[in-house]
């Protein structure tokens, strides 16, 4: 039997893009359930999307990109879910293949924006940056870690909606969440035109956010990977340091001492990571297992 599937749309002010967008939708996939977020839209986005057979939810202010994520997830009645944004850059035509790729036998099918598609030189080196640490950090290849358009088993997806955070970087703490969890990851290429009206990312400040985000989901599911190489990083400099006095002064200093300290805690409380981390783990298996 195939899988039921919902198209989650989150909007704040796209009327203009989902006036198109939504006939497109339609055309391609008339039998799925599509819910448009509606996260506090001043503009007609509500009116237009009257005109369609789409499920509105309505946000009574603007809450933020993962809010309207998570909202549209909870509502879904898909066993499959597909998330596009509604600014025009994700393109439908692009959904049937994702889905295709999807019935292989993977939990998330990303959209990954090749060579072209992102709307500025320091977004695509930044995302690119970005892609690269993720990886290392979860040791799987992340093609692109901040694109918004995915299919996903929504059983899946669900289990992680307490991570993901109200802006725009659920991209980023899903993808990791996903890998680190062993859930089958895979990405379809895909170009985007440029985005109707304005973008409400600001690069700096939600490149702090991405950043930290991923420092997060690191420490929830691979602790080591970040306190191993600062434990490493403390232990180097205090034997450096020690040899340098020993060599000048014959004497092991307080300095020495005090950075060979900071690379024990700083191991231990890796340790201690890595077992909360195995608990965390655990619970999320003990999910899985009921919904089978």
């Amino acid at each position: 039997m195939a899988n039921t599937i919902s198209i989650v749309i989150p909007a704040r002010n796209e009327a203009s893009s989902l006036r198109t967008l939504l006939p497109k939708i339609m055309a391609l996939i008339s039998d799925a359930e599509v819910i448009v977020v509606d996260d506090g839209s001043e503009d007609d986005t509500q009116s237009v999307c009257a005109e369609f057979p789409v499920r509105v939810i309505s946000h009574p202010y603007a809450k933020g990109n993962g809010a309207a994520i998570k909202t549209g997830a909870r509502a879904a009645r898909g066993e499959v879910i597909v998330f596009l944004d509604a600014d025009g850059q994700h393109q439908p035509e692009d959904i049937p293949a994702m889905l295709g790729k999807f019935e292989e036998g993977y939990d998330m099918v990303v959209g990954a924006r090749q060579s072209g598609s992102h709307a500025g030189t320091h977004r695509a080196l930044a995302n690119d940056v970005f892609s690269r640490l993720a990886s290392w950090m979860v040791m799987q290849n992340i093609e692109d870690l901040t694109s918004g358009f995915r299919v996903v088993r929504a059983a899946k997806f669900r289990q992680f909606l307490y991570l993901l955070p109200n802006g725009f970087s659920y991209p980023t703490t899903i993808t990791m969440s996903f890998f680190r969890a062993g859930y089958s990851v895979a990405y379809v290429p895909i170009h985007t035109p440029r985005r109707v009206g304005k973008s409400h990312i600001k690069p700096l400040r939600d490149g702090v956010r991405f950043l930290l985000i991923i420092i997060k989901i690191g420490t929830l599911y691979s602790p080591q990977k970040l306190f191993l190489p600062i434990s490493a990083g403390f232990f180097i400099t205090g034997l450096g340091y020690y040899f340098y006095t020993y060599m000048s002064s014959g004497r092991f200093t307080n300095m020495s001492a005090l950075l060979f300290l900071a690379a024990i805690f700083t191991f231990l409380i890796g340790i201690v990571s890595e077992q909360i981390s195995a608990l965390h783990y655990r619970d999320i298996e003990q999910t899985d297992h009921e919904e089978r």
